[in-house]
């Protein structure tokens, strides 16, 4: 057996260029991109990554620069999925809701040879650029990062003009020549494929890198789990610079499907995409969902299958959601693990269950990603699994190809991730005598009062039930006899905003009946709206530090005070 050799005909790199390649053979004529009036099939697409890969290859881009681009969700981002790894090179698109200062820290990181901005984006490039170029004056020894070429991306669909430079990218993909650049050939899956770095509120950012192999992975065992069928039309509602739109950037192309960008998701513009596309597939943060039910649609015409990820939805939300014709499932990921790595896989028999019943199994993390070779719940102490009884807590350590290579230029940061042949995930969870895995925080969002484990996800679910609480956050507040106590900051829907119908005790004595006493926060804080990072993800750390402020005093009416900003530097691990 040993003696039989691989071979170019049976030993190929995984990588997820391939599905172009495919996609532009067996699909060629179908649609590939939707954006506005314009559209492209396959086989255009495929072409012009070609070009695309072709000109970054003139422009002296070579085998792992990293190419960086801010963008939404439009073609020209799309494909760069594709035209820059077949260039060689490494793909790092940028978070859009940036501001100058976070955008020039990751330009001094990451070193871009090439920078694409799209129009709306060109004030924050530039000043960021202006920002890195101040950088080093000679008197400190500084050193300053090389400034990236950029290239503007003016709209395809209604062109503005808008210049910065003489490089535009739509010229660059025209002046392209594959016959004199052809594609450089992955020959090793374990080559870098795509840069990402994480967002959130608790650590410095960390640029986390994808190989080529744990890209293809994910994004099969995604598409499987997921059932995504033959000629899906996916909605990109999720920003492709989040995890690489969860690798659905390449999944689509695999499938064959077509791909509706659009700019901003908001609910007039996605509604429009169902409406216009037949839209079958999208993915969304739980934000989303609170964007769609505002809006005050009729159900849809077509079901609509979607993935969501990040705070697991109330059971009452999903419920809302679902009345109106979106078929929720529920996965877990993070920026480290290429995405999603745990999926919330239905059960048949739970359909006869009451509406509540199915929200809250629906609410579970759920099972390991089919191409993870192992996923758990450990005490760390130990590295032991903990009991699968839905109560014993533990941290969910990951092990397999869609794990990161590591974090680029941070050889400590990608040490202390990894113990014992596993991925250190952050997370505490427990695993149910079904073996689904339920997240219950981030091991450092446990409350820990009077020596008991106080998860703020129970919490925050308990308060998403009361009818007129629009969104929840749960954190830890000092205490001087318990050491520390829940505090909740709520935000009230919009008919019950000003009104003084809720009061802080209304709160605290709905919670009181529908948890453990020691649960029940000590503290609730009405605000207008619960800060969020660039991803959308609620900052608990600007929560607890205005926690720490605060006095217990005599619950009072609903007061709404000003949240903290809702931008800043992104510090932690994305999670989905």
């Amino acid at each position: 057996m040993d003696s039989l050799p691989k071979r170019d005909a049976n030993y190929v790199p995984l990588s997820p260029i391939t599905f172009l390649h495919r996609a532009a053979s067996v699909y060629a004529d179908r649609t590939s991109v939707v954006y506005g009036a314009t559209s492209f099939t396959w086989r255009q697409t495929h072409h012009r990554c070609l070009r695309l890969a072709a000109a970054l290859q003139s422009l002296a881009v070579s085998k792992n620069d990293v190419v960086s681009v801010i963008a939404p969700n439009t073609p020209a981002l799309y494909e760069m999925h594709f035209g820059v790894p077949m260039a060689g090179a490494v793909l790092n698109a940028i978070n859009t809701r940036l501001d100058a200062a976070n955008v020039a820290a990751i330009v001094r990181h990451a070193e871009p040879k090439v920078l694409f901005v799209d129009y709306q984006f060109i004030r924050v490039a530039t000043d960021a650029l202006k920002a890195v170029m101040g950088d080093g004056d000679g008197d400190g020894g500084e050193v300053r990062a090389p400034l990236p070429l950029l290239v503007v991306i003016d709209d395809v669909d209604k062109p503005t003009g808008a210049r910065v430079g003489e490089l535009e990218y739509e010229q660059l993909v025209a002046r392209g020549d594959p016959a004199r650049y052809p594609p450089r050939p992955v020959e090793d899956e374990w080559d870098a494929v795509a840069l990402n770095y994480t967002s959130g509120t608790t650590s410095a950012p960390k640029g986390v890198v994808y190989s080529h192999r744990g890209a293809y992975l994910n994004t099969m065992g995604l598409l499987l789990q997921w059932g995504v069928g033959h000629e899906p039309v996916y909605l990109w509602s999720l920003p492709m610079f989040h995890c690489n739109g969860w690798t659905f950037t390449w999944g689509v192309a695999a499938r064959g499907g077509t791909n509706v960008c659009i700019r901003a998701p908001t609910a007039d513009a996605m509604y429009a995409a169902f409406a216009a596309h037949g839209v079958t597939h999208m993915c969304a943060a739980p934000v989303l969902f609170n964007i769609l039910l505002d809006a005050c649609r009729e159900p849809l015409r077509r079901p609509v299958e979607v993935l969501t990820g990040g705070a697991p939805p109330p059971a009452a939300l999903l419920e809302r959601v679902e009345r109106l014709g979106f078929h929720v499932t529920h996965a877990y990921g993070m920026t480290e693990a290429t995405g999603v790595v745990m999926v919330c896989e239905w059960r048949e028999q739970w359909d006869a269950l009451p509406p509540s019943e199915r929200a809250r199994l629906k609410a579970r993390q759920g099972v390991s990603a089919l191409t993870l070779a192992d996923a758990d719940v450990k005490d760390l102490k130990t590295m032991e699994s903990v009991p699968r009884d839905g109560a014993s807590m533990g941290e969910v350590v990951l092990r397999g190809s869609n794990v990161m290579k590591g974090y680029f230029k941070n050889p400590r940061a990608t040490a202390d991730a990894f113990r014992d042949g596993w991925f250190l995930t952050g997370d505490v969870g427990v695993v149910h005598p079904d073996g689904y895995v339920e997240i219950k925080d981030r091991s450092k969002d446990v409350i820990i009062s009077g020596g008991e484990n106080i998860s703020s996800v129970e919490v925050e679910a308990a308060l998403y039930q009361h009818p007129a609480v629009w969104e929840a956050a749960v954190v830890a507040m000092p205490h001087p006899h318990w050491g520390e106590t829940p505090c909740a900051f709520v935000a009230l829907k919009r008919e019950f905003a000003g009104a003084g119908e809720v009061s802080e005790q209304e709160v605290v004595s709905f919670c009181r009946n529908r948890m453990a006493h020691y649960m029940v926060p000590r503290k609730v804080v009405f605000v207008d709206e619960l800060p969020k990072n660039s991803t959308g993800k609620v900052q608990k750390l600007a929560l607890r530090d205005m926690a720490r402020r605060l006095r217990l005093r005599a619950p009072d009416k609903a007061r709404p005070v000003a949240a903290p900003a809702r931008h800043g530097p992104l510090t932690q691990t994305a999670r989905l």
